[in-house]
Order: C-alpha cells, then structure tokens, then sequence
C-alpha cells in the first residue's frame, strides 16, 4: 500500500509541498495499516518549485480516531546560493579568528612568563624591564589589531592589556623600582 501511495504522490504535479491523503477506514491491528480506498485529496497552497525533483520524499502515517492520515512531505536538499556563500564566509572568519586569537593567547603567555621569571629572580635589575615591554608593545599591538578588525570585544581587549599592565607593576613593586602614590594624595 506504501509503495501505491508513494507512486501516486510521484505523479502529482511539481508545485505541491505537502499532500495529505485522508482515510475513513481503520486498521484491524496496531501493527499492520490495510486501506484499500482513499476518500479525499487535498494539498497545501504552499507553493515549491521542484520540490520533488530536487527533494527527498518523505512519509509519515498519522493516527487518528476516525481514521489514518498518510502525509507526503517534499523538503529541498539543496541551499539557497546565499546560504552556501554565507557558510563559506563563516568558515573563512572562523579561521581568521581563531589565528588571531592564538597570536594574542601566545603573545600574552610570553610575556606572562617573562614577567614571572623576573619576580622570581632574587638579584634582577630595573634595566630587565626593558625587553619585556617590547614584547608588552607587540602584544598591545596585536590585541589592538584584533579588536579594530572585530575577532576581540573592545572590553575583552582592554581587559586582557589591563591583566598586562598589571602584572608588570605588581613586578616593580615586588622589587622596590616602582612605589604606589598613597592612597589619599592627589595631583594637583
């Protein structure tokens, strides 16, 4: 009976999205589904072009208290060319990004790193710092970079060059080469 059914939704015309057949009779069992005649045809006015040249077929019976309702579903596979360059560009700024943000991921562990050898160090000298802010520069500079071209939020950004700034002051603290303004003083 599937296989009538299938056929006849075949052989109707190519606009129709949905086509639902209904039956007034009901199944003997709860396992077989035995219909000799259907009463009505009807579709939906949704219209599709090719749907079932370009489509897949797909059946489901539904059970009712009257009876059954056999529905014919036609379902594009393919996407719209907008769709397709769309992922395609997705991809490709997935990519990008990713790049980016491992640079900046480096960059920062770098000079993390650097800073925490140096904290380390019993005998270091305030002349250490020098290399430590170039590379403090180059990473402003990439986190700079990603945030202008939108891989970073600008306020991941400034946060990120924040934990920076004050990691290497928390070093020439540690180290008695930078001493804090007290609290209650102010410039004037």
């Amino acid at each position: 009976m599937a296989a009538a059914v299938l056929s006849s939704c075949l052989a109707l015309p190519t606009k129709l999205k949905n086509i639902s057949f209904n039956s007034t009779c009901s199944a003997s069992s709860s396992s077989s589904f035995h219909c000799p005649t259907f009463r009505s045809l009807s579709f939906s006015s949704a219209l599709s072009h090719d749907v079932f040249n370009e489509g897949c077929l797909s059946m489901s019976r539904v059970r009712r208290p009257i009876g059954h309702l056999i529905v014919c579903e036609a379902a594009s596979n393919k996407k719209a060319d907008s769709a397709e360059k769309r992922a395609r560009q997705a991809e490709k700024r997935r990519i990008y990004n990713k790049a980016r943000k491992s640079e900046i991921g480096t960059r920062m562990k770098k000079v993390l790193e650097a800073l925490d050898d140096l904290r380390k160090k019993p005998d270091a000298q305030a002349e250490e710092v020098l290399p430590i802010e170039k590379l403090i520069a180059e990473a402003y500079s990439v986190i700079d970079k990603a945030v202008k071209v939108g891989t970073l939020h600008r306020n991941t950004g400034a946060r990120r060059k924040s934990r920076l700034a004050r990691r290497k002051k928390a070093v020439e603290i540690h180290h008695g080469w930078y001493t804090p303004a007290p609290a209650g003083a102010t410039a004037s």
